[in-house]
């Protein structure tokens, strides 16, 4: 297999819910006037208990500072997986259960965090820019890894991974517990044509800004039925959605498109508070039943989502 590390730069945001109304010009900017602006990565994902933004440099530049908007302080580089010489499509090509094993796992052994970010097209691993040495050794042996440069792919090699390398001497992860949320409502992750973003534009907004959504500081009950999610990603042109079925049926449905089989998906939440960017822990989710999860790690909490058929274990 190969790695990629892509030409982005990339920052990780929240914004709280009462705050929202101060970044909607620029974040309607950023979703339908692309030819206003620069950023060529974006997303953006609510919750129960704010918005989550990953953009790069150009995107950030297009957000003020201010006491509702919480910067993670470092800089993140987003890693894609290509299996056979081919990008990803999707999640079905390279499986984020084998990345999990293969470039998750390891990391965390170096105790390496990331972020990981997994859209209708493909997934994305996204590592701290300081780090990048210690990536680069400990996967070389498993990846033939490239770095986009100006549009075309360089092969990275050791020695370029060693220099200036410095490992740190903090012991292995500790296992560590949170709670588990397992809402009722089911999801979908589609997709759709840029072009036909302004079709869609007013429904879209509602969505993200305008829908009914618990108020900050409210606390959020752990066993409701179901939660607030809604993602949306704009990615070199690609364009990714996850919504609940509610929200769906919202949108024209000729409009949006999903996997042929238009499966559902159940989502599981994992935490109830900020879950460890700046401390390296791991958080392990067993496949032994050949689950294949989609991972979307936010500001206050880990989700992932799953097929229904695949029933989870009571056990």
């Amino acid at each position: 297999m190969d790695l990629h590390i892509l030409d982005h730069k990339l920052r990780v945001i929240s914004i709280t819910k009462t705050g929202l109304q101060q970044y909607t010009h620029p974040l309607i900017k950023l979703i339908f006037l692309r030819n206003r602006t620069r950023c060529k990565f974006f997303s953006l994902t609510e919750t129960p208990e704010n918005y989550t933004v990953v953009l790069d440099e150009e995107g950030f530049k297009e957000l003020q500072s201010s006491e509702h908007l919480q910067v993670e302080g470092s800089t993140w580089l987003p890693l894609n997986v290509v299996s056979n010489g081919n990008a990803s499509s999707s999640s079905q090509a390279v499986g984020v259960t084998k990345i999990a094993k293969s470039v998750i796992a390891p990391l965390a052994e170096q105790h390496v965090s990331v972020f990981m970010l997994s859209t209708y097209q493909t997934d994305f691993i996204l590592v701290r820019e300081k780090d990048l040495s210690v990536v680069v050794e400990t996967l070389l042996e498993e990846f033939n890894i490239f770095r986009e440069e100006g549009g075309e792919s360089v092969p990275v090699h050791s020695q370029d991974a060693c220099n200036g390398l410095q490992r740190n001497g903090r012991e292995g992860p500790h296992a560590t517990v949170h709670p588990v949320l397992i809402p009722e409502n089911q999801f979908c992750v589609m997709s759709l044509d840029p072009d036909t973003l302004p079709t869609i534009a007013t429904t879209l907004i509602d969505v993200l800004f305008y829908s009914n959504s618990p108020k900050e500081g409210a606390s959020v009950d752990q066993d409701m039925e179901c939660i607030k999610f809604f993602s949306f990603s704009l990615i070199d042109g690609y364009v990714s959605l996850v919504m609940d079925t509610e929200a769906q049926r919202q949108f024209p449905a000729d409009l949006l498109f999903t996997s042929s089989s238009g499966e559902l998906w159940r989502m599981v939440r994992i935490g109830g508070q900020p879950l460890g960017f700046g401390d390296e822990q791991t958080h392990q989710i067993k496949s032994e039943s050949h689950i294949s999860p989609t991972y979307l790690p936010l500001s206050h909490s880990f989700f992932f989502y799953f097929a229904p058929f695949l029933a989870l274990s009571s056990s």
